[in-house]
């Protein structure tokens, strides 16, 4: 039986359990509503362009292309796109959760419209991220720029959104150590990746590169977040979201896609321990008070603390305040009055005895942190 699983003949029941990890197949609308709300943590959508092709594309030595002509992508006005692209945005936003993001991903051809639609709709765009083409496919037609970029909208549920995730840190570190930019160059889908019929021919005419969507889930998901595509095509979501610990639902209506989706989510064999730690800063810790020191037992009222080179003094009491002589406060309030600035960082400037010496006072924080991980764990 495949990994896999496939929620056939979809009716206006709402899915109760074990839609984890599945293909629905179906309208996307339709499935949508069947998820339950707020329940997905990031949503990746690489909707029908509508490219408005107008015959056959030929090169240059009379040769056919194989451009994307298929039904789902043909609409008959720029309106009845316009009505598309409101509903399955609509339902999309009723399944994110409060503090989930959601990237749309197109061409010129449509991702103005979509973009201001998902600003009708009360997203609130984040980014904008190019995607830059090493190997994009000449223009056939027309006298004008070769088209080697697509543009992917990242947003916010709405503008109030709060604690996404955005691991900052991670993509810094990866990008030697400069903060991660909003253009990101890799090359289309080609070579052993691209999925190939019996024939040779295109599985799916406009399947993704996995770099771009593990960029997109790295960025922007933690292992064990749900992430959603309702235009599921050949899977290249599920394939990177099962590879990188993250559970993925596809929504998907042609059953060709959807096998060639299932053999390839099968063969991934996921990541594991610690190949996905996210690296993070110090925002992403837990918060520590001086007082939580005083309420574990990590040091005691009446406390004397010093500086690394015992110029200052400071005794501990017991409401978590300090006291130098005629000042008292915080540990960072006493720690500048003491010294006559205006700020700093008590952490690191108080020490406290120990066997051998000194210690700063951040090693006793660094001890509470980790016991309220793993309280939490």
């Amino acid at each position: 039986m495949s990994a896999v699983r496939l929620l056939n003949e979809l009716s206006d029941a709402p899915l109760q359990s074990e839609w984890l990890d599945t293909i629905l197949k179906g309208d996307c609308v339709a499935a949508l509503d069947r998820l339950p709300e707020k329940s997905v943590d990031v949503i990746f959508a690489d909707p029908p362009y509508n490219l408005q092709l107008d015959g056959d594309l030929h090169r240059p030595d009379q040769s056919k292309v194989d451009a994307v002509d298929d039904a789902w992508d043909q609409f008959d006005s720029f309106e009845a796109y316009d009505a598309f692209t409101r509903a399955w945005l609509l339902a999309a936003r009723r399944v994110l959760k409060p503090n989930g993001t959601i990237w749309v991903i197109g061409s010129y051809h449509n991702i103005f419209r979509v973009g201001a639609k998902m600003q009708d709709l009360g997203f609130w765009i984040l980014n904008d991220v190019v995607w830059r083409k090493t190997n994009p496919m000449p223009n056939f037609r027309g006298r004008r720029f070769q088209n080697a970029h697509e543009t992917m909208i990242w947003a916010s549920r709405d503008q109030k959104s709060k604690g996404y995730t955005f691991n900052y840190e991670a993509l810094k570190a990866a990008n030697d150590d400069v903060q991660m930019r909003s253009d990101w160059l890799f090359p289309i889908c080609t070579g052993g990746e691209r999925l190939k019929d019996d024939n040779g021919d295109k599985v799916h005419p406009t399947q993704k590169p996995e770099a771009l969507l593990a960029r997109v889930l790295m960025s922007s998901t933690k292992p064990g977040d749900v992430v959603l595509d309702p235009f599921f095509g050949s899977g290249t979501t599920g394939a990177v979201a099962k590879r990188l610990g993250r559970h993925f639902v596809g929504i998907e209506r042609e059953q060709a896609y959807i096998d060639a989706a299932r053999q390839r989510i099968d063969a991934i064999k996921p990541l594991t321990g610690a190949d996905l730690t996210v690296l993070t800063g110090k925002r992403a810790e837990p918060r520590v008070a001086f007082v939580s020191l005083i309420d574990t037992g990590l040091m005691a009222p009446g406390t004397m603390l010093h500086d690394s080179k015992r110029r200052f003094c400071a005794k501990v009491r017991a409401d978590g305040t300090l006291s130098s002589g005629e000042h008292a406060g915080s540990i960072h309030r006493v720690g500048a009055q003491v010294q006559g600035l205006d700020a700093c960082n008590g952490w690191t400037f108080w020490h406290y005895e120990r066997a051998g010496g000194l210690s700063p006072i951040d090693e006793l924080r660094r001890i509470a942190r980790l016991g309220m991980e793993r309280a939490g764990a």
